[in-house]
């Protein structure tokens, strides 16, 4: 039941909260941005997230498709089956009590049951940490402005690192204004296909500040941020210095003969939010 109540509160949450971090960029490239049209759009950006935080309303009006982490610490003993079952009625009664518009269909006959629940969804992840007697779930609430604007490429090994910036930034440019820039670029790269798409997301949706663990990878996530705000896309595609707050990478080892590369998008209201489960009880934040 502590589980359930933290599924309904989480997605309201991400709905409605934005992270500090994205508040952060937010300030970053207003103060970086040289285009008058673009400065006003983000100004407009800012002052709607404000507005929704003071009258405790949504910050889109796309609930998204509902995506739940779990990282599951050393110690800890958990009824899989029971937890991921908690979540779905979670997500249901968010969607039911709060009531929450539900963007979830049948991909063929499109009914759409008003849970946000559907076959396979809410999306469940679940991984493992060293951290002691930890329960960690983030949720976040994926539009489909960012998540159509995912793409994948096997590309060939001897292309190199060219090969991965110049489909990164043929993405970037493909996508213009549809995923509501400024976005965060989110890439994948090695693994095999549907793990380099799930790298993707994973970077995506990390938080702004943070950087690929790999060093090669962060230095390309440098390069490639600064180039990605070269292109002149900007805010909503109408202009300017800030297409992206930046790329992330994520990235695992792969084939001799294989390059994956992945991009996944997230939008402007880069939404989620965080409940932390301890012995100590339950706390909330990003």
């Amino acid at each position: 039941m502590i589980v359930e109540e933290a599924a309904k509160e989480l997605y309201i949450r991400a709905l409605k909260v934005l992270p500090p971090d994205i508040k952060a960029g937010f300030n970053q490239l207003v103060a970086g941005e040289s285009g008058s049209t673009a400065k006003n759009i983000l100004a407009t950006m800012v002052t709607n997230i404000q507005v929704a935080e003071d009258t405790n309303n949504l910050l889109c009006q796309d609930t998204g498709l509902p995506i739940y982490n779990i990282l599951i610490g050393s110690g800890v003993d958990v009824d899989g089956h029971a937890l991921t079952q908690a979540i779905r009625k979670g997500c249901e009664r968010a969607t039911r009590e709060h009531p929450l518009r539900s963007s979830v269909v049948h991909p063929l006959t499109r009914k759409n049951e008003h849970s946000s629940c559907g076959i396979e969804v809410p999306v469940i992840h679940i991984d493992f940490t060293d951290t002691p007697e930890m329960l960690s779930i983030i949720m976040v609430p994926k539009g489909s402005g960012s998540e159509n604007n995912s793409f994948l490429k096997m590309a060939i090994p001897a292309e190199g690192v060219d090969a991965i910036k110049t489909f990164v930034i043929d993405c970037v440019l493909g996508a213009g204004g549809k995923p509501c820039p400024p976005t965060i670029v989110g890439v994948g790269l090695g693994g095999t296909s549907d793990l380099c798409v799930a790298l993707a997301k994973r970077a995506a949706t990390r938080a702004l500040g943070t950087c690929c663990s790999d060093p090669d990878g962060a230095e390309l996530e440098k390069q490639l941020s600064a180039a990605v705000n070269q292109l002149g896309i900007g805010p909503q595609g109408l202009g300017g210095d800030s297409t992206a707050f930046a790329v992330h990478i994520e990235l695992a080892a792969t084939h001799i003969t294989m390059n994956p590369i992945a991009v996944n998008m997230q939008c402007h209201s880069a939404r989620r939010a965080r409940a932390i489960f301890t012995p100590e009880g339950v706390s909330y934040g990003f």
